[in-house]
C-alpha cells in the first residue's frame, strides 16, 4: 500500500491540503493496515510496506517444470454503493478477493499474490483500514499474499464518503496440469457450488428494483431474509479458491466455471469445448430467497435474473462422472455446499454452449 502522493505546500497560496488532499490521513490510513496486510504474507514475500513495488521471490517457481502464471483483475462494481450506505467497510474486501482469485483458479492456478487500489473522495483512516482490513482477510481466505496497493484521494471528482475498490492478482499452475475445455469429455458430470448470495454482480439491477423502484430501506427487515435488505445485500462473496485446489488434488477435475456476470448458463458456456454441451437441471437446488425477492419485486422476467444473476451458484467444476461423489466429498469435508447440477452431452441438434432445463425446486 503505498501513500498518498506528496504535495507541495508553502506559507502562503495554494497547497496540496487546501485542493482537498489530506496527506497525514493517508500516512495513518497506512499505519492502520499494516497489521492486517501482514497476516496475509506467505514466505516467497520479501520487505514490507512502504516500497514502490511489492516483491515476490519467484525461485519459489523452479519446483515447476513449466510454470504458468495466471492473472486477473476485477473490481466489485456498485456494491460498494451498499457498503458507504450501510457504513460497513470491512466485508466488501472479501469480495474483491473473490472476483480476482477465483478467475484465477478456474485454470487450476495456486494463487500467489495481490495488489489493491482503492480511490476515495477523502481519506477517512479507519474507512481504508477496514477497507484492506477485508481484502487481507479474503487473501488469507484464497491463500495468498497482500503485496501492496494504492490509496488515492481524488476530491472534486469523488464525494467525501465515495469510494471504489478494484484489484489485480497473480497465481501459478504447471503447464501440464492446465484446466480447460480440452479436457471436457462427453459425459462429465456438472457439479455446481452453492454461492453465498448475490455475491458481487447484477447490483445495477438489483439497488435499481429493491431501492429505487420498490423504495425499500436497507435497514428495513424482511422475513424472507431473515435480516435487514441491507445486510442480505452487504453479504461477502464465496471465495472458492482453496476448495477448488482442494478438489485439484482429490478428483480429476476436467475444468472450473467462476459464475460471474453473465450468469450460469454463460460463464459454463466459456469453458465448453466445440461439439459438446452444457445441460444444467434447474431443479437440483433451490436459489436463496433474495433471488426471488428481486424477480417478483421488480418484475423481471427468468431470463433476464439468469443472465445477470447468479441464482445460487457460485462455481462449477467439470469431473468425470465417476469421480463425482469423491468431489461431492471432498467438498462436504470443507463446508461446502454441493451437488450434481448436470451433465456435458454430445451436442446433437444444440449449439454448442449450455443450457438450463426444468424449473427451480422449491
Amino acid at each position: 500500500m503505498s501513500e498518498t502522493p506528496t504535495g507541495v505546500t508553502g506559507a502562503s497560496g495554494a497547497s496540496y491540503a487546501a485542493a482537498g488532499v489530506d496527506i497525514e490521513a493517508g500516512d495513518r490510513a497506512v499505519e492502520l493496515m499494516k497489521e492486517w496486510v501482514k497476516k496475509t504474507q506467505r514466505p516467497e514475500v520479501l520487505g514490507g510496506l512502504g516500497g514502490f513495488a511489492g516483491l515476490f521471490d519467484a525461485s519459489a517457481l523452479k519446483n515447476y517444470d513449466r510454470p504458468l502464471l495466471a492473472s486477473a483483475t476485477d473490481g466489485v462494481g456498485t456494491k460498494v454503493d451498499i457498503a458507504r450506505q450501510m457504513g460497513v467497510y470491512d466485508t466488501i474486501g472479501h469480495d474483491l478477493v473473490a472476483m480476482v482469485m477465483d478467475d484465477i483458479v478456474v485454470c487450476g492456478a495456486e494463487p500467489l499474490f495481490m495488489t489493491d487500489y482503492i480511490c476515495v473522495g477523502k481519506v477517512h483512516p479507519e474507512r481504508v483500514a477496514a477497507i484492506v482490513k477485508g481484502i487481507a482477510e479474503g487473501c488469507v481466505l484464497a491463500g495468498c499474499a497482500l503485496v501492496g496497493g494504492e490509496t488515492a484521494e481524488h476530491p472534486g471528482l469523488l464525494g467525501a464518503d465515495d469510494f471504489d475498490v478494484a484489484g489485480a492478482g497473480t497465481g501459478v499452475v504447471e503447464a501440464d496440469r492446465l484446466l480447460g475445455p480440452d479436457r471436457i469429455r462427453e459425459g462429465d458430470a456438472v457439479v455446481a457450488m452453492a454461492s453465498s448470495g448475490l455475491h458481487s454482480n447484477g447490483y445495477s439491477l438489483v439497488r435499481h428494483v429493491l431501492l429505487n423502484q420498490a423504495g425499500l430501506a436497507l435497514e428495513t427487515h424482511l422475513d424472507e431474509l431473515g435480516r435487514t435488505l441491507g445486510e442480505e445485500l452487504l453479504e461477502p462473496t464465496k471465495i472458492y479458491s482453496l476448495d477448488c485446489l482442494a478438489l485439484t488434488r482429490t478428483t480429476d477435475v476436467h475444468a472450473f466455471s467462476h459464475v460471474t456476470g453473465g450468469g450460469l448458463a454463460a460463464n459454463l458456456a466459456r469453458v465448453v469445448p466445440d461439439g459438446l454441451h452444457a445441460v444444467v437441471d434447474r431443479s437440483t437446488w433451490t436459489p436463496a430467497p433474495v433471488f426471488d425477492l428481486v424477480g417478483k419485486t421488480g418484475d423481471v422476467e427468468r431470463l433476464e435474473l439468469e443472465k445477470t444473476l447468479n441464482m445460487g451458484v457460485g462455481m462449477i467444476a467439470i469431473v468425470p462422472q465417476e469421480s463425482a461423489d469423491v468431489a461431492l466429498a471432498t467438498l462436504a469435508d470443507r463446508g461446502v455446499e454441493a451437488w450434481v447440477a448436470g451433465e456435458i452431452t454430445d451436442r446433437g441438434d444444440h449449439p454448442t454452449g449450455a443450457a438450463l432445463i426444468g424449473d427451480y425446486a422449491r
